[in-house]
């Protein structure tokens, strides 16, 4: 049985909770709650009456602005090597089921990764993160691994990296990259990256691309979920290296995605290459995006940090990644002594939503959980508009309120491991 999908279902239960009239600080789901750029909405009206099939990997003209796309960002593409259809998430459980191997993760990672290798039949075999930042395994731990996975009878072949991080909303470095890059050479890896998050990096020319390491067993995915903040409308795309394993895999890809998807819709194929054109006001409206993802992200992780928690600062996107350990001993009285546990106490207690850890593969004990501030810019365009606008949009009164509301949360535990550490002193 495939289980609803974490991010999914917490969006769901906490959008119902709200809909009773709960006062709910959404943490818990990365879309990124913001409205549709007039230009591209100009776009998909334009192309409602194309209603016909097309190619199965895009038409020419689609292929060649997301071609032309990466090429801009350092990474030269034609369009023969592109791909595109209904989401990033479709193309790669395709690539996890065409390329041969055993799925191989960094821990955290996203959630749908491990889930798609299950039911492509496929086993996860998962390296922690180096300390300095999530979505790549550390590379000192990721030889070892593998060899003792292929001692255990598994056949780890492909190696899937997030590039900036989800959950944790960090960047690793070239250095590690490139290092992570030399153990799949050896292992004969082949190597998935899904950089969706790029344009959302708050330097994007920090993001380092595997495909600049090992260009020919590379494989490149991204989309407009994020960026343009278009989840729903369900635009991905991949580039597929160039030579025999690429052209292998496209063949193979091209076959799943004619039985399952047929093609992306003819209309979000006039959105997606005017989109991946890059044009003034939709780099504008990126660049704006970034800024007010940068500022209520950094704003939402300093409230974390006040209260002790272990979190690397954000690079990218709407996320970070909390770990509440030092308040262990005083989280321990109200029952709390794993990840699940301390989301549902800060969602029942106090009506913050966040996500346990353990759906991202970390060790259920710990007490980490996912932070996604994306949604609290406002539950109307009005708002939305207004906070991307805004040169300081944590002084919005909504984003203010989520931001006290989170502060109020936080202090509570805070003041409960400092009447902890009070009574255990005295006691001594």
């Amino acid at each position: 049985m495939v289980a609803h999908s974490a991010t999914l279902a917490i969006n769901e239960r906490l959008a119902a909770r709200r809909a009773a009239g709960e006062r709910v600080v959404h943490l818990g789901f990365g879309e990124a709650g913001l409205p549709v750029l007039p230009s591209v909405a100009t776009t998909l009206a334009e192309a409602v009456g194309r209603n016909g099939y097309g190619p199965v990997v895009g038409s020419a003209r689609v292929r060649d602005a997301a071609a032309g796309h990466l090429s801009r960002r350092g990474l030269a593409t034609v369009g023969d090597q592109m791909v595109l259809a209904p989401g990033s998430k479709a193309l790669l459980y395709a690539l996890v089921a065409a390329l041969p191997g055993d799925v191989v993760l960094p821990r955290p990672s996203w959630v749908s990764y491990a889930a798609q290798a299950a039911i492509a039949g496929k086993h996860a075999i998962t390296v922690p993160t180096p300390r300095g930042a999530g979505g790549v395994p550390d590379p000192d731990l990721l030889d070892a691994t593998l060899r003792s996975a292929r001692m255990r009878g598994r056949e780890p072949g492909v190696l899937i990296l997030t590039l900036p991080d989800n959950p944790t909303g960090t960047i690793a470095d070239a250095e590690t990259v490139r290092r992570v890059c030399e153990v799949a050479e050896a292992h004969d890896l082949t190597v998935v990256s899904d950089e969706i998050y790029r344009d959302l990096a708050y330097d994007p020319q920090r993001v380092p691309s595997p495909a600049s390491y090992v260009p020919e067993r590379c494989f490149v995915t991204g989309g407009l979920s994020k960026s343009m903040a278009l989840g729903g409308w369900r635009i991905g795309f991949a580039r597929f290296p160039a030579g025999e394993l690429g052209t292998r895999a496209l063949d193979e890809v091209t076959g799943l995605a004619s039985e399952v998807w047929s093609s992306l819709a003819a209309p979000m194929q006039e959105v997606a290459a005017h989109v991946l054109d890059d044009p003034a006001d939709v780099t504008a409206h990126i660049a704006a995006s970034r800024a007010l993802h940068e500022r209520v992200n950094k704003a939402v992780h300093a409230e974390f940090a006040a209260v002790g928690a272990v979190c690397r600062p954000p690079q990218a996107a709407f996320y970070h990644y909390p770990d509440l350990e030092p308040l262990r001993p005083a989280l321990a009285r109200f029952g709390i002594t794993d990840a699940d546990s301390l989301a549902g106490h800060l969602l029942d207690e106090h009506g913050v939503g966040v996500l346990s850890g353990a759906v991202f593969g970390d060790d259920p004990r710990a007490l980490c959980f996912r932070v996604a501030t994306s949604l609290l810019y406002g539950e109307t365009d009005e708002q939305r508009w207004q906070a991307l606008r805004s040169s300081d949009p944590e002084q919005l009164p909504w984003i203010a309120d989520a931001l006290a509301a989170l502060r109020t949360a936080l202090r509570s535990l805070s003041a409960s491991r400092v009447v902890f550490s009070s009574i255990t002193s005295s006691s001594v």
